[in-house]
C-alpha cells in the first residue's frame, strides 16, 4: 500500500458581495432650503436675513454643483434654497432704513451720546438707561413692567 499523497490545494474563496453603490448626497441642498426658510422668517432681524439668506445661497449653489455632477437628486431643492436665500437678502436689506428710522426716532442716538459722555461711571450709565426706558415707555405707551426683561 502506498502512502497518501498531498492534500489537494483549498479552493479559492469566493469573491464575495459588491460594494453597494453610495447614496445622493442630498444634505447641501435639503440645509440651503431649510435655512433659507429660517432666513426668511428672521429677515426682519436684517442680520437673520443677511447673514442667513447669503449661507443659504452658498450652501444651494454647492448642493446644486452636487446635483448637476450626479453626486445628488435633489438640485430643485437646492434651487430653492438659492431662490429663498436671495429673498431673504433682499428682505433683510429692506428692514435696515426701517431699522435705523425706527431707532433714531425712539432716541437712540441721545442714548448713545448719554452712554458715551457717562463713562465707567455706573450710577450715570443707570441714569442713561433710566431715561431711555422712559422717553420709550412715553412714547410707546408701555407700562412699567414690559420693558424690562
Amino acid at each position: 500500500m502506498s502512502s497518501p499523497g498531498p492534500y489537494p490545494a483549498p479552493q479559492p474563496p469566493y469573491a464575495g458581495y459588491p460594494v453597494p453603490p453610495t447614496g445622493p448626497r442630498n444634505g447641501l441642498g435639503s440645509a440651503a432650503l431649510v435655512l433659507a426658510m429660517l432666513a426668511l422668517v428672521f429677515s426682519w432681524s436684517v442680520i437673520g436675513g443677511i447673514a442667513g439668506g447669503a449661507l443659504a445661497v452658498v450652501l444651494g449653489a454647492a448642493g446644486r454643483g452636487r446635483a448637476q455632477r450626479g453626486e445628488a437628486d435633489n438640485g430643485p431643492i437646492a434651487n430653492a434654497g438659492i431662490g429663498l436665500g436671495a429673498l431673504a437678502i433682499v428682505v433683510g436689506a429692506a428692514f435696515v432704513p426701517i431699522w435705523i428710522g425706527f431707532l433714531s426716532e425712539a432716541g437712540m442716538g441721545d442714548y448713545i451720546d448719554c452712554m458715551q459722555r457717562a463713562g465707567t461711571d455706573r450710577p450715570a450709565q443707570v441714569q442713561c438707561e433710566n431715561t431711555f426706558r422712559e422717553r420709550i415707555q412715553q412714547d410707546y405707551s408701555l407700562p412699567d413692567g414690559l420693558s424690562r426683561p
